[in-house]
Parts: structure tokens; sequence; C-alpha cells
């Protein structure tokens, strides 16, 4: 990451969700727009995502609920851009918006936390785990299989990670699984009794990213942010995109999509498909291949999803965000 000052210095608005995570992501981002000489305020705001807290996502209207609100401000003026965890981000924004800017990612895994089983093996009989996730069911359940664990329940867990941490410890559910990347930006790495490796659990796609959302036509403001990118997590994470987005790009849709860096410029992309109803053993896929630009990371994340539906995962219709 560049730290060259800027040659024009900008007062610019963040708008960004409430969350305590979600307002620690804005501060970070303020932090280092600050440091290189802008001047920064934050507009805090409550989205639908954040308010509907008795359904699944999947059922409500997908990921596009925790942005449309942001971006009516940015096309009404109020701000000048948002700052999303990026796995919440639909793959497809609406016309006139851009994804200008992508950090380096925190920790892209996902976590077990538990204040009394290590992990799954250690579950007590009919368990009750927690999670927001159709893609972690999918994994889960799997993974439970394989232990011949069909007593234990896996229910949904809603709101953000402070309620949700705040239902663990009430006692509704005996485990949960989190974004790594949430609990150790808020110095919860404590509450961690286990990280799943990707071996054991893919993540979602753009999980533990950060991605800064603009109206397209604001050069000034991606001039601004550029310094602020990090190339190949945006590499990283532009594959992993292009597979949600060339199966449906859908949160009601059971997958994974995550690559990491090999030698040079060589890009391992893998993925996961699974059936919601857990009839069908889960597809998987996976693709190497030399990325060093954003349309070569993208036909390498468009060439995993067509090895997943080849192998008989299903496309779904597309997911957008919510027009504003």
């Amino acid at each position: 990451m560049s730290s060259a000052t800027p040659h024009v210095s900008l007062s610019l608005t963040i708008a960004t969700r409430e969350s305590r995570l979600a307002m620690w992501q804005a501060e970070h981002v303020k932090a280092l727009l600050e440091g290189l000489g802008h001047r920064v305020t934050l507009l805090g705001m409550t989205t639908r995502g954040d308010q509907i807290l008795d359904r699944t996502l999947s059922k409500v209207g997908g990921k596009g609920l925790f942005v449309k609100e942001l971006e009516t401000a940015l096309e009404e003026g109020k701000a000048d851009l948002a700052v999303h965890s990026l796995k919440d981000v639909p793959m497809l924004l609406p016309e006139g918006f851009a994804l200008a800017c992508v950090m380096e990612r925190e920790d892209p895994r996902d976590a077990w936390v538990s204040p009394h089983c290590a992990g799954l093996a250690d579950l007590p009989a009919g368990a009750v785990v927690g999670t927001s996730s159709l893609r972690r069911v999918v994994l889960l359940r799997e993974a439970l299989d394989s232990l011949g664990r069909t007593d234990v329940r896996i229910e949904p867990l809603r709101g953000n990670l402070d309620t949700r941490l705040r239902k663990l410890d009430d006692g509704q559910y005996q485990a949960i699984v989190l974004a790594a990347a949430g609990l150790k930006r808020l110095g919860l790495t404590s509450r961690i009794r286990h990280i799943f490796e990707s071996t054991e659990m893919l993540p979602a796609a753009g999980q533990g990213a950060l991605g800064i959302e603009i109206r397209s036509h604001r050069g000034d403001v991606a001039t601004a942010l550029a310094p602020l990118a990090h190339m190949p997590t945006w590499l990283s994470v532009a594959a992993e995109r292009a597979v949600s987005r060339a199966m449906g790009g859908s949160c009601s849709m059971p997958l994974a999509a995550f690559s990491h860096w090999g030698d040079g410029d060589a890009l391992t992309i893998r993925g996961a498909w699974g059936e919601e109803a857990g009839d069908a053993p889960l597809v998987r896929a996976q693709s190497t291949r030399r990325v060093t630009t954003l349309p070569e990371a993208e036909a390498l994340g468009t060439a995993v999803a067509d090895q997943l539906v080849a192998s008989g995962a299903r496309r779904m219709a597309p997911e957008a965000s919510p027009g504003v």
C-alpha cells in the first residue's frame, strides 16, 4: 500500500452500518484516509438487514439488504463512499455504482465459538449449532455426517456479532460459527475455540476483506482510495466473486469460493456447492492459473463455476443489489 500524499485533499463522508464491527471498519478506513491528508466524517445508518432478525437473509431479500440504505446515501450526495464487509456486497451492483477499492484481507476463515465444546466431536447429544449462512449449514452438515452426529441440529442465527455472542452465552446454542475476521478486528480472539482451515470449511467469496463502494462518476474519490487498495487481495476476491456471480450470486445458494496464491502469479481457487436440503453430496471444483489482472481473475472464477455446473451444481437467478 502506497503512503504517497495525494495532490488534492478532499472532505469525505463515509456511509456505514452502525453495528460495532461496521463502525470499527469505517473508523479504520477513516484513519487511513486522514493519514493521507483528507478530512473524513462518518454517517452511521441502520439497514433493513439489521432490522429483520427473525428470518434468514435468503428468505427476505439477500445480501443487498445490508447495502441499499448506504447506496441511497451515496446517490443523494449525503456520503462519498460506503465501507462494506465484502462478503455482504451483492455480486451485481446497481447501475452508477462501483467497487472502487478492496483492502488487504484479514483472516478469511470461519471460527468455531463455544464456551464448552472444543469442536464438533465434543458436542453433547442433541446439541444446537447456530449459523446465519447456508454455506456453513451444508459444510457443517457434511462434517457432522462424517462423525455420525445426526442428532446435532443446525439452527439459524441472525443479528450483529455482539447479538450472536449474547445468544450463545444465554444458552440458546451450544456453539456458533462466525467469520474469524470480525472477532479479530474487535479484539475478541479469546472467544475462538478453533479456526477451521479452508480444507475443513471453505470460506465465502470475499470473506475477511473490506470493499469500498462509490458512485461510478466520482473519479476524485477513486483516486483518493487508490493508496488503500491491496491488489493481491483484490485479485483473489475478484476470482471468488466471479464464481458466485456465474452461479447466480444468491445468498439462498449454499456456495463457497476461496482462492490463495502459490508461487509467482499462480492463483488457485476452490469452489463448493451444495443442496440446502442436504439430500445430495457437495460438488467441488478447483483450478489454478496465472493471474495478474482483474479480468484474468474473473475468468478463472468463471471457469470454476463452469466446472461446478458440469459436476451437477445448479445456477440460480442472479441476485443484484436492490435498486436505489
